[in-house]
């Protein structure tokens, strides 16, 4: 591990340049994300080895998963409770067909390409099929983007981390020696079942221990500040009680709370978007500096082109052919549908559950760690640069042909 002087001097450095650059960054295809990431691969294992973190280190894992909570609980916080009544049909549809979809198609593709087996192949098919909430925050709060559609890649990038699990760890306990006793519908209907209990059921508490404007002088003797540090506690809070006996699906119950947070108290929903920004984006950032000081081109190399062939059927056929099918029968127009299948980057969650497969040591654990390692990174790249001009491009279209 590095010392920690190293690695704040070097995120210090990097948050100072970012700074710098964001408004080069706003008006072009530059990515802050991508940067992070290939400052990270350039400083880390893969390069100089000025950072020097572990895969397998409890560090990685924990700060991975403290930044899934952080960033789903404020995506959940964006969703509009209107849109939650009359525009929950296409995150539905893609949650429920295009994420089998997209499971099974590139399953299909690691089994023909590379030669997994296919236990295997469906592991790193459930790895690559959630959609990652830091990529598609820049779209889904742009607010030239249609409602539509910053409501639903919200929704189902939000639901879908948590629905992936299960079957990340449906398949990883099939390939363990001791399997025998797992029941895989009974586990998953426990960790689903219970993250959206008690994640409804965090929210609700959460929104009614908040002093509301009318309740005296109590409410004005919290600071703004102290409400967003409240909101941020109930993200924390809530994965907690989750997993703990009997466990649940944490990742699930934080969004689901945020949405109940989010629609019963829009005055903390508030509060913690004017005073949230900075911590968010630090964390957003700084999860992309030690997932690219993790890679190396050993590990990007070892497959060949056959892992190449993996990352364009994922990107190019996987879940756009999922989408597209997905929707069918909507009254989305194929641009909806194209955007939407484009703009499901693989982040956070992939690499997460990719750490969790790597601690099993299960047999090609680690080429299936880097199979996902090398998807994430090129979807880090390939979607950072694309989403500034695709939200510009979706957005002058919709002006142009307004509903």
């Amino acid at each position: 591990m590095p010392s920690f002087q190293e690695t704040v001097t070097v995120l210090g450095l990097l948050l100072m340049l970012g700074a710098l650059v964001s408004g080069l960054a706003r008006r072009s295809v530059l990515s802050l994300a991508a940067m992070f990431v290939l400052a990270g691969f350039v400083l880390g294992n893969g390069g100089l080895e000025v950072i020097d973190f572990r895969a397998r280190s409890g560090f990685v894992t924990d700060l991975a998963f403290a930044a899934l909570i952080v960033i789903l609980f404020r995506d959940g916080l964006e969703v509009e409770s209107e849109m939650l009544q009359r525009a929950w049909h296409l995150p539905l549809r893609k949650l429920v067909l295009a994420m089998p979809l997209t499971t099974i198609i590139v399953a299909a593709a690691t089994r023909v390409l590379i030669g997994l087996s296919w236990t295997e192949s469906f592991l790193l098919g459930a790895l690559l099929a959630p959609t990652d909430p830091v990529l598609t925050s820049s779209i889904v709060t742009n607010s030239r983007v249609p409602r539509l559609i910053r409501h639903s890649l919200n929704l189902e990038s939000g639901l879908n981390d948590g629905l992936a699990l299960p079957a990340v760890l449906t398949f990883l306990a099939a390939l363990s020696a001791d399997s025998g006793h797992f029941v895989w519908w009974r586990f998953v209907l426990q960790d689903v079942g219970l993250g959206f209990l008690f994640g409804l059921a965090c929210g609700w508490v959460a929104s009614l221990l908040m002093p509301r404007s009318g309740s005296g002088g109590l409410t004005r003797s919290i600071p703004a500040h102290q409400k967003s540090l409240f909101a941020l506690g109930v993200a924390f809070a809530t994965y907690g009680v989750t997993v703990l006996s009997p466990k649940g699906n944490g990742f699930i119950a934080v969004f689901v709370a945020a949405i109940v947070l989010s629609v019963r108290r829009p005055d903390v929903r508030a509060h913690f978007e004017r005073n949230s920004e900075e911590l968010v984006e630090i964390v957003k950032l700084g999860i992309f500096l030690v997932f690219g000081s993790l890679l190396t081109l050993h590990a990007f190399t070892r497959e060949g082109w056959a892992a190449i062939a993996l990352v364009a059927v994922t990107f190019l056929l996987a879940r756009p052919l999922a989408v597209w099918l997905a929707l069918a029968g909507t009254r989305t127009d194929a641009a909806t549908r194209l955007f939407m299948g484009w703009f499901g980057p693989k982040g956070v969650a992939s690499m997460t559950f990719s750490l969790i497969v790597l601690d099993r040591n299960i047999a090609n654990g680690v080429r299936i760690f880097d199979l996902t390692a090398l998807v994430v990174f090129c979807s880090i790249v390939v979607h950072g640069i694309t989403d500034t001009p695709g939200a510009r491009w979706i957005a002058a279209r919709a002006e142009r042909n307004p509903p």
